[in-house]
């Protein structure tokens, strides 16, 4: 695997090295945080830098982080414990937000971005408050929605306001008081941390009841002895992602040539949201006339790992809601790839995978075939 070229990280980023020893040295120890004995303290000061860190993240505060089982959970825990019954979700919210109540869907523009007078209108066709749901950046185009102007649309009609910020978390700056939003979760295997933890950053004061009941741990917000190992291992990976920030713009500049190169050869390549603001890492590339399918196994064997649409269903490849909101053809949708960079990415990778690439579109796009002249 090490000549593979990696180009998934809006799936999982690779575990930066730090996080890793984190989570080994809390592993070697032992403690439960919810012990008072000397041992219980330990794994308690853990949690408590590790909550500061992500805190800092988000300019969230430290007391108002509630430790979740991952992204998904933390969706479900705002999505229920809100107790808001309206619903209102945008058209390309991740599945865990989506699909887990029975919720108004917000429209979106064809560049992908929360139609806000829309919005707007449905707030105001029922007076009972309801949950927006609007998240931070799309984990497939990359497109970062209006969540400051959300909030204050639905705070003007009594709502709250809920951001799934898993995919913009360590790769643009978050402010959450900046943003207006009352709930705000997180995934730490986005941003360099281990799998199956998550977090909600919550506004002071917000309506929250813990899902998950039995026990008194995170403030009596979510019952169930802390994963301590990785919570250590999310907070060391919060605190590098805060300090480098900065690294985000030489992503953005690998991943515009990334797409400069793959139009300059395949014109009638369509690269979505290409007109909205982005996160710096991500590009979703639709190689007419051939399928996702098709492209995600030849690039494999060429050593490429990408995606097609979100990596959350099992491995299946499944067309992209997110794209038909868009306005995308079913057969447009069927042939993009997602393409993520990360902490790990370089200019050789880039450029292998629009090698690899081009030489799939020469090979199959109908586009790149020479036009036959009648006899």
């Amino acid at each position: 695997m090490t000549d593979s070229v990696y180009l998934d990280h809006n799936a999982t980023t690779p575990m930066r090295p730090q996080a890793i020893a984190a989570m080994a040295e809390v592993m070697a120890s032992v403690g439960n945080a919810s012990s008072v004995h000397t041992f219980g303290r330990a794994a308690r000061s853990q949690l408590d830098r590790a909550r500061a860190s992500i805190a800092d993240l988000v300019g969230a505060q430290a007391a108002d982080i509630v430790f979740t089982g991952g992204g998904t959970e933390a969706n479900n825990a705002v999505l229920q414990g809100a107790h808001r019954r309206r619903v209102i979700v945008s058209a390309i919210e991740h599945d865990s937000v989506r699909l887990a109540s029975d919720a108004e869907t917000a429209r979106v523009t064809s560049d992908g971005v929360i139609d806000l007078a829309a919005l707007s209108r449905m707030l105001a066709s029922s007076s009972e408050p309801a949950l927006v749901c609007v998240m931070l950046a799309n984990n497939e185009t990359g497109i970062v929605q209006p969540v400051a102007e959300v909030a204050r649309i639905a705070h003007a009609a009594q709502a709250l306001v809920h951001c799934d910020a898993v995919q913009a978390a360590g790769r643009i700056a978050i402010d959450m008081a900046a943003l207006g939003v009352d709930y705000l979760t997180l995934s730490a295997h986005k941003l360099g941390g281990p799998q199956g933890v998550g977090a909600v950053a919550l506004r002071a004061g917000v309506p929250f009841t813990a899902s998950q009941r039995g026990g008194g741990q995170e403030r009596g917000r979510r019952a169930g002895t802390e994963n301590v190992a990785g919570i250590a291992g999310f907070g060391v990976a919060a605190k590098i992602a805060t300090q480098d920030l900065h690294a985000s713009a030489a992503l953005a500049a690998l991943r515009d040539k990334m797409e400069h190169d793959l139009v300059q050869l395949a014109p009638d390549a369509h690269v979505f949201g290409s007109r909205a603001s982005r996160l710096p890492n991500t590009s979703c590339v639709a190689m007419p006339g051939v399928a996702a399918t098709t492209q995600l196994m030849a690039l494999d064997l060429a050593g490429v790992a990408v995606s097609a649409g979100s990596a959350c269903s099992s491995g299946k490849v499944k067309p992209s809601h997110v794209l038909a909101a868009m306005g995308a053809s079913e057969t447009e949708a069927a042939s993009a790839l997602r393409v993520s960079l990360g902490w790990t990415t370089t200019a050789d990778h880039i450029g292998r995978f629009v090698e690899a690439w081009s030489d799939l579109y020469r090979r199959l796009s109908p586009a790149s075939r020479p036009a036959t002249v009648a006899a």
